[in-house]
């Protein structure tokens, strides 16, 4: 049933209030072009978020290209950036701060100063017809974004002579519009406030990286979006609740940014020594784990918890071979011991799963990555050493995961390039 403009303003106010529940950027970009599709019946979407003067295409999202793949596997997609200016759709949106809406893309007129660009039509086989494209403010009615709204599904009315429920590609309308607007300016104002969060994070990603190289912004947010994305398939399978999912997936990305964050309190003649480190070295760099854990054990939310449990597990191994093992927080003292009066590692499903799954991402990540001491891996190689690694280093559940999707993740890397 067709809900009426008092409905779905209602429907948007609620939206707006589970929308507040969600924390981390990219997971509340993705919800916003999920509803705003469904709020205006709409087959795809893309949402560009403004970085100086480019946009960078940061979420796309198309159901019927969707729909053509096997169960549990998801559209891949590439992000890439344009610079602003009033010869593309989005760009002139951007500038002008107008919503634009357009009926057929590939009837544009000639003397519009912006024109459809069609390469990713071709290059995908999709066809674009109907765009809706909404700027997206913040409350000093400073651009952040654009959000395009694809392909407007009709359907048609039960008598026509062709049977009830048919659905066709046909245009917006001015009620679609005001939609929009109402949602964009909803959306908006959430999407500030997630942006202030991943701010914050990436400071402190930035003092890390000041600590050590490796830990750069693109690097976290990949070993995140990595995590979250295996979690998901994880979780699939456990029967976990799509709402817990959702929930848990918005922490872990937080929390998976901030693994490394320890390397803080780790002197910077070990942390930048060329050479190998000494047993007595390794030691002290082995400490960033709970020194990163300690940050976040005056526990105040759901987030500092997973926080602790991420920056402390995820250099422990499936087979009990790695760090730190049971420690104190408090203390930082073994709370089991070897013989030798070493901590004792966690091993198997010791390992919290959080912790587990973000061991998977970051040495993914590490060993496809280009570091100033080591070249890329070739994706065959990091395959088949992860495919090796099961059963030692990571749960091989986990990595029967990770590789009957790989083809998926290796897409992520292409999101988050290093600068």
């Amino acid at each position: 049933m067709k809900l009426d403009n008092n409905q779905q303003l209602e429907e948007i106010i609620h939206f707006s209030e589970e929308l507040n529940t969600t924390q981390d950027l990219d997971l509340l970009l993705e919800k916003i072009l999920l509803e705003a599709r469904s709020f205006l019946n709409a087959d795809a979407g893309s949402i560009q978020i403004k970085e100086g003067d480019e946009l960078v295409f940061s979420h796309v999202q198309t159901d019927s290209m969707q729909r053509k793949l096997p169960p549990g596997q998801k559209l891949i997609y590439t992000t890439f950036r344009t610079r602003i200016n009033k010869n593309s759709i989005s760009g002139y949106a951007a500038i002008t701060g107008e919503i634009l809406n357009i009926m057929d893309a590939y009837k544009i007129s000639g003397d519009s100063p912006y024109k459809f660009d069609p390469t990713n039509d071709k290059k995908s086989g999709y066809v674009t017809k109907s765009i809706l494209t909404i700027p997206l403010k913040n409350n000093r009615n400073e651009i952040l974004g654009v959000m395009q709204i694809i392909n407007s599904l009709r359907t048609v009315e039960e008598g026509k002579g062709i049977d009830d429920g048919f659905e066709y590609v046909g245009s917006f309308d001015s009620r679609d519009e005001h939609l929009a607007l109402h949602f964009a300016s909803a959306a908006s104002m959430i999407l500030q406030r997630a942006q202030m969060t991943r701010d914050l994070i990436l400071r402190m990603i930035n003092m890390a990286e000041l600590r050590d190289p490796k830990e750069t912004g693109p690097h976290v947010n990949r070993v995140a979006t990595l995590a979250i994305e295996i979690y998901e398939r994880w979780a699939g399978r456990k029967n976990i609740s799509p709402k817990e999912i959702d929930h848990n997936k918005d922490i872990l990305r937080m929390s998976a940014m901030l693994h490394d964050v320890g390397k803080v309190g780790i002197s910077d003649l070990i942390l930048k020594k060329p050479g190998k480190l000494s047993p007595e070295e390794y030691e002290i760099m082995k400490s960033h784990t709970y020194i990163g854990a300690q940050l976040f054990k005056n526990k105040h939310s759901e987030f500092d918890e997973m926080a602790t449990v991420v920056a402390l597990n995820h250099h422990e191994n499936w087979d009990g071979t790695g760090y730190p093992g049971y420690i104190n927080l408090g203390t930082g003292l073994p709370e089991k011991t070897d013989g030798k009066g070493k901590p004792v590692p966690k091993k198997g499903e010791e390992i919290p799963i959080y912790g587990r799954i973000v061991a998977l991402a970051d040495v993914y990540d590490a060993l496809s990555s280009r570091r100033v001491y080591k070249s890329a891996w070739t994706q065959d190689d990091v395959f088949n050493e992860i495919k090796i690694l099961a059963g030692r280093k990571f749960d091989p559940e986990l990595v029967e995961i990770f590789l009957e999707n790989f083809d998926y993740f290796k897409s992520i890397s292409s999101r988050y390039p290093d600068e």
